[in-house]
């Protein structure tokens, strides 16, 4: 007779790999697809998401690179990259804070803000593709299972 809990642990476990797979896929298709999405304005995924990050009403004053790390879940070292970047290209401006001369702020320059209003369009129309199919429910229950998903994970 089978042993039914190695069945069901063996099953639980395919599923897991199998999740986590279409997890990894769906990120890397998001980095190729968005990024053509994007083509245009010369602009990659990760560009995106920094302008995004900095384009939030409630930062309009900037953001401290730890935090700006912190929210988008990246090193400070592979932000500080994308940083360069993105000055070099005039897009964002890093500020020495006034209370701490050791602490630097980084908000959208004007020409970001210009070209965030610029990337809504292709942004949304990109958006409305790839989750075409999809209910307005089913999209809330995708963040609600991603943000579980991220939150047990970044307990680990």
């Amino acid at each position: 007779m089978p042993d039914l809990r190695t069945e069901k642990s063996y099953a639980v476990q395919e599923i897991n790999n199998r999740l986590f797979f279409r997890l990894f896929q769906t990120a890397n298709t998001l980095h190729t697809k968005g990024t053509q999405a994007l083509d245009e304005f010369g602009m990659t995924t990760q560009q995106w998401s920094v302008l995004g990050a900095l384009s939030r009403p409630k930062v309009t004053g900037g953001m401290s690179i730890g935090d700006l790390s912190r929210f988008l879940l990246v090193s400070r070292q592979n932000l500080t990259g994308i940083l360069s970047r993105l000055e070099r290209d005039g897009l964002i401006d890093r500020v020495t804070s006034e209370g701490d001369r050791r602490s630097r702020t980084v908000k959208l320059s004007a020409k970001g803000q210009v070209l965030w209003k610029k990337l809504q369009n292709p942004i949304h129309s990109f958006y409305d593709k790839a989750l075409q199919g999809l209910s307005f429910d089913d999209r809330v229950a995708f963040i609600h299972y991603f943000t579980k998903l991220q939150t047990n994970m970044s307990k680990l």
